[in-house]
């Protein structure tokens, strides 16, 4: 189903042949993300991300856009905790063009001064941007309690001060530690012909020597009681993420945290939104979220709560998830959370963009493609009682951590009073 060829130099190929499908999505990883960054040089993935935009030794700024926009197709790029990927969709006779001109950003950037300049500018506004979205940011918070002063608790854009000092052989040196070939995956899904693109990367990447693995700063867990932070702004609504430490990428139990991610929160039916929005109307945004990394993860609640009620919706919250711990879910409940997880993937992987992410990701980080009856045989074997077993060994006191960001001055004491879940 899936086809998977290594090169000598260590570069890995996976493809999905969706022989219906007039298109096709192609991405490179790069096995590098925020996490891998020195203290000095915070947020220099996503730095040298927006910087292969920017154009190549072939491919201009406007002759990579007008190349593949030209032609229908749609190109982006993003950074995560542990990976930079950089990705087009496109009608499938134009793959061979679009590998070209990605493999042309990854191997031999421009990062000419001026660009250099431009894209620090942009990415200072987005830092700005970022900060003034009370949304977003208490993630940011959150993760500051998760792993402080470790480099998953600290942005992926990086901070205002190390980006603006950031210099051209800094990002030369990143680039050249980190975009080897045994550091890169290629991942394609769509109406394509697997042995000829390997065929193509193998010229592309034939002079691309082989370089040590890279390596991290692994995750450091020591809390032992609740943690709260409060950031005070004057916004209409309170915004609330509640985390707890959870599962790590590939970890037995990843189907029944999701199944669990389903219950509480993953859709209109779900638990929480059905108490808080649905009952009380606490909430226009609520919902619960899984983020897995390759030694650790975390299980979130995210809201947004009416100012004067933070402490009405928190109960409730906490309530729900210590319900879900010491009773069981009953029988309809169970099957439609394991129909919709089941469903919603099957629906994602329809589309070719979706599949190359799919195949591409779990290739890059865990060195495995599975395909969809693979989750379903995982999914099948679950029981209802593995969905409480799960909600205890990961709602506890000693792992939960509550961000907040609104007009909350003098409630730190009343709220940090209640969080208590054990």
């Amino acid at each position: 189903m899936y086809k998977k060829t290594q090169l000598d130099n260590g570069l890995k190929v996976v493809t999905y042949n969706m022989p219906r499908m007039q298109s096709v999505a192609l991405g490179i990883w790069i096995k590098v993300g925020s996490r891998y960054e020195a203290d000095e040089s915070r947020g220099i993935a996503h730095y040298l991300e927006h910087l292969l935009f920017k154009g190549s030794k072939k491919y201009s700024c406007h002759k990579i856009k007008e190349s593949i926009e030209g032609v229908g197709g749609s190109l982006n790029g993003f950074t995560t905790e542990e990976l930079s990927c950089y990705m087009v969709k496109l009608p499938s006779c134009y793959l061979s063009l679009s590998l070209n001109i990605l493999s042309d950003m990854v191997l031999n950037p421009d990062l000419l001064p001026k660009e250099l300049e431009k894209e620090r500018t942009v990415i200072l506004e987005e830092i700005k941007m970022y900060k003034d979205q009370p949304q977003n940011y208490v993630h940011e918070l959150l993760d500051e309690l998760l792993w402080p002063k470790q480099p998953l608790g600290q942005g992926i854009l990086g901070t205002y001060e190390v980006i603006s000092k950031i210099q051209k052989d800094q990002i030369l040196r990143f680039h050249r530690e980190f975009y080897a070939p045994n550091n890169i995956i290629i991942s394609a899904a769509g109406l394509l012909d697997h042995k000829q693109l390997v065929k193509s990367v193998g010229k592309i990447f034939l002079s691309s020597k082989e370089k040590k693995i890279n390596s991290f700063l692994a995750a450091q867990e020591k809390q032992k009681q609740p943690q709260l932070r409060v950031f005070h702004k004057d916004t209409e609504q309170t915004h609330l993420a509640l985390g707890f430490h959870g599962f790590k990428r590939g970890h037995p139990q990843r189907h029944v945290l999701g199944i669990l991610h389903t219950i509480l929160g993953a859709n209109m039916s779900s638990r929480l939104f059905n108490e808080l929005r649905e009952k009380r109307g606490l909430a226009y945004e609520i919902g619960t979220q899984v983020r897995c990394f390759y030694d650790t993860g975390v299980f979130l609640v995210h809201a947004g709560i009416d100012n004067n009620r933070v402490i009405v919706a928190l109960n409730i919250i906490l309530k729900e998830l210590k319900k879900i711990k010491d009773k069981m879910v009953n029988n309809n409940e169970f099957r439609r959370a394991k129909e919709f997880y089941l469903g919603q993937l099957m629906l994602a992987l329809e589309d070719t963009m979706d599949h190359m992410l799919w195949i591409g990701e779990t290739t890059a980080t865990l060195d495995k493609t599975y395909s969809f009856e693979d989750i379903v045989k995982e999914v099948g074997k679950i029981k209802k009682d593995d969905i409480r077993m799960v909600a205890k060994q990961i709602f506890k006191d000693s792992k939960l951590n509550l961000a907040l960001i609104g007009p909350l001055k003098d409630k730190e004491g009343s709220i940090y009073n209640r969080l208590h879940i054990d």
